[in-house]
């Protein structure tokens, strides 16, 4: 990281930050995409069972994931304020962290799976199938979560290409472990649905490994040595991180959960709806990667200025970030409304799941504005270290406001299964405006101490 003094500069450095994060999130987003569309090329059941798998663990992987995020403007900070030497006790500090969260993970979703897929009215294939892509899974949450806390080190440190090496590496063996495990090529078991979940086990271990001995060995990671001085498990720097890092963890599943909760629901509907629905909310998600990668490279280069007490640059950071989120927003809403059928064949050759898949897809062209406002603010506010008000904005927006009418659109209206598209953007709406109200608060506030200094 280093400072700017034009928004030229900033311009060009925001793009620097972005773009690899950027093509990091579509490298992890296409393994969930490559479980998809693989998924449901060996038949809708398998797809619907990879939806109901992925709903039940997405939110709960983002959430505590978030978690470790808080490493991102932790060390942000630590680096504008010239603070280096406390950063690998921090750094350790997350890993040891994220080792505990997977075992609790494995331990209470050990308990809680089957009574939870009993309580939902899916078909036998649909839940056998939904079952052993989750069981499969977890084999890999351990390098998962270890990966995520290295992550957010050299993300911090404004090394975002390197991950986004690491992701491109890691996005042909999650297709060709697919390839071997869903269609059982090449002498390999045919798992379907289930070998997603082993393709993507197998894909976390390597990713894991890789970046353990890119943080070792490469420039500028090895300078901080991370693991030559191995600091005992610190309950003090554990808190530090989990005050940051639970709102910002509660505050994405708030957002993902709504979105897993509505896959759930759907449910009641019959498979063809289930697919449908989850081919293109999959789409929406993709779309989602560029507000989301702005709203993290915003956390890195928002947090860098505030830790250098330099605010105004933190409000110009955060403008560029919604300004650019927006432009490309009403740009590929354009493109989704031109080949919306296009789109839909990507995941299905059965009529009734195109046809219907398109018509969600015009939904989604709500979603993509709704975010480029909402998501980048929310990675401002992270760099300022400003994430309790965050959490509770998204909760009221998504579950007080977004879910209950999305549900009563969906069971006592006409709308039926759009019902809760609907709500899901009247969520998302809420969320940014809410959260707008919030960052000028905080920059007004920011503004007032620097003056006063």
């Amino acid at each position: 990281m280093f400072q700017t003094h034009t928004l030229k500069d900033k311009y060009k450095y925001f793009l620097m930050l972005v773009i690899p994060v950027l093509i990091t999130q579509l490298g992890l987003y296409a393994m969930n995409f490559f479980d998809t569309v693989m998924s449901g090329h060996a038949g809708a059941k398998q797809l619907a069972g990879v939806a109901i798998g992925t709903s039940l663990w997405v939110p709960i992987f983002t959430g505590l994931n978030g978690i470790l995020m808080a490493l991102t403007p932790i060390v942000s900070q630590l680096e504008g304020a010239k603070n280096n030497k406390t950063v690998p006790k921090a750094v350790l500090q997350a890993v040891y962290l994220s080792v505990v969260i997977s075992i609790i993970v494995i331990i209470i979703g050990s308990v809680v799976l089957d009574p939870i897929l009993q309580a939902m009215s899916l078909e036998q294939e649909v839940a056998r199938v939904a079952k052993g892509y989750l069981v499969a899974l977890s084999f890999g949450i351990l390098p998962l979560f270890l990966y995520g806390a290295l992550r957010s080190f050299m993300d911090a440190l404004g090394q975002t290409r390197i991950t986004m090496f690491v992701t491109l590496f890691a996005l042909p063996v999650n297709a060709f472990f697919n390839y071997l495990f869903i269609f059982g090529k090449w002498g390999f078991p045919e798992l379907g649905g289930i070998g997603a979940g082993v393709a993507s086990t197998i894909t976390y271990w390597i990713t894991a490994l890789v970046t353990f001995i890119i943080v070792v060995k490469v420039s500028p990671f090895k300078n901080y040595n991370i693991f030559h001085t191995f600091y005992k498990p610190s309950l003090k720097a554990w808190k530090e991180q989990l005050k940051i890092g639970v709102p910002i963890g509660l505050a994405i599943f708030f957002e993902v959960s709504i979105f897993a909760a509505v896959t759930l629901l759907m449910s009641d509907f019959n498979t063809v709806t289930i697919a449908a629905h989850q081919a293109a909310l999959n789409f929406a998600s993709f779309l989602y990667m560029l507000p989301l990668s702005i709203s993290f490279a915003l956390t890195i280069a928002v947090g860098f200025e505030v830790g250098a007490r330099r605010y105004k640059d933190a409000a110009q950071y955060s403008y560029i970030g919604i300004f650019t989120a927006i432009g490309f927003a009403v740009f590929l809403s354009a493109l989704l409304m031109i080949f919306d059928e296009q789109v839909a064949r990507i995941y299905s050759n059965e009529r009734e799941v195109i046809q219907l898949t398109t018509s969600f897809l015009w939904y989604a062209v709500f979603f993509q504005l709704a975010d480029a406002i909402g998501a980048p603010i929310q990675g401002a506010l992270r760099g300022y270290k400003d994430v309790n008000v965050t959490f509770m904005l998204s909760f009221i927006s998504y579950w007080v406001l977004g879910l209950p009418v999305g549900y009563y659109l969906a069971n006592f209206t006409s709308f039926g299964a759009f019902g809760y598209w609907i709500g899901l953007i009247s969520g998302l709406s809420a969320g940014a405006v809410f959260l707008f109200t919030r960052l000028k608060f905080i920059q007004s506030h920011s503004f007032s101490t620097e003056n006063e200094k």
